[in-house]
């Protein structure tokens, strides 16, 4: 199955736009021609084809002014290509776990887990001010395969800042159990030492999770 869709993407363009699309909440053909350097036609070419292969779909995005344009954005198919933690196995784990030993075991777990993901983020972030580390704690996070960005949301010196991810490796683990969710906010607000407000923005497969600081 996965070596079929290795060959599916084989070509190196289509990976590069799989991964634009990922890191947005959808492009248009002009959008994605500018960012990669191709032609327009080019790109058309490759997305009616990824289209074909069920690895993105299209909607009509509204625009402030004239009629809506058409937006490509990815499609469940392409999860794949990016990293899980194991899900199945670490469901099947903390399942068990509850039966044997009630909710609250599995809980103890995941609460473990990000104490210990605290201090080592807190050992490689680097920087005195709020922005300094966020900022820090973005490219770590983006190097772990999260596809994290820093934005500054008002000057440099404001502890006003966002952490936007748009992929996460938690997936049917945080549907099983949401409190994950709540404790990778907390643990973000330990690492920056900053109130942190998590919220997601979902369309098709596309997803964005924010991390607002301040």
């Amino acid at each position: 199955m996965f070596l079929k869709i290795l060959r599916d993407i084989a070509k190196p363009q289509w990976f590069e736009i799989i991964v634009h699309l990922k890191q947005s909440t959808g492009m248009s053909v002009a959008e994605l021609s500018k960012a990669l350097g191709m032609s327009y036609m080019g790109i058309k070419q490759h997305c009616v084809e990824l289209e074909k292969r069920g690895y993105l779909d299209t909607w009509r995005r509204p625009k402030k002014v004239g009629r809506p344009e058409k937006a490509y954005r990815l499609t469940h198919k392409a999860d794949l290509f990016f990293p899980q933690l194991g899900n199945d196995f670490a469901l099947g784990m903390l399942d068990s776990l509850s039966n044997m030993q009630g909710e609250a075991a599995a809980e103890k777990i995941l609460f473990g887990y990000f104490m210990t993901r605290t201090d080592y983020y807190k050992k490689k972030t680097k920087g005195e001010s709020v922005p300094e580390l966020a900022s820090s704690l973005a490219k770590i996070r983006h190097s772990e395969g999260y596809l994290s960005e820093y934005i500054q949301l008002d000057n440099e010196r404001s502890a006003s800042c966002r952490i936007v991810e748009y992929h996460t490796p938690f997936g049917d683990l945080a549907s099983k159990y949401p409190i994950l969710l709540r404790m990778e906010e907390q643990m973000f607000e330990r690492i920056l030492g900053a109130p942190v407000k998590r919220t997601e923005e979902r369309a098709s497969a596309l997803v964005q999770f924010v991390f607002t600081v301040g």
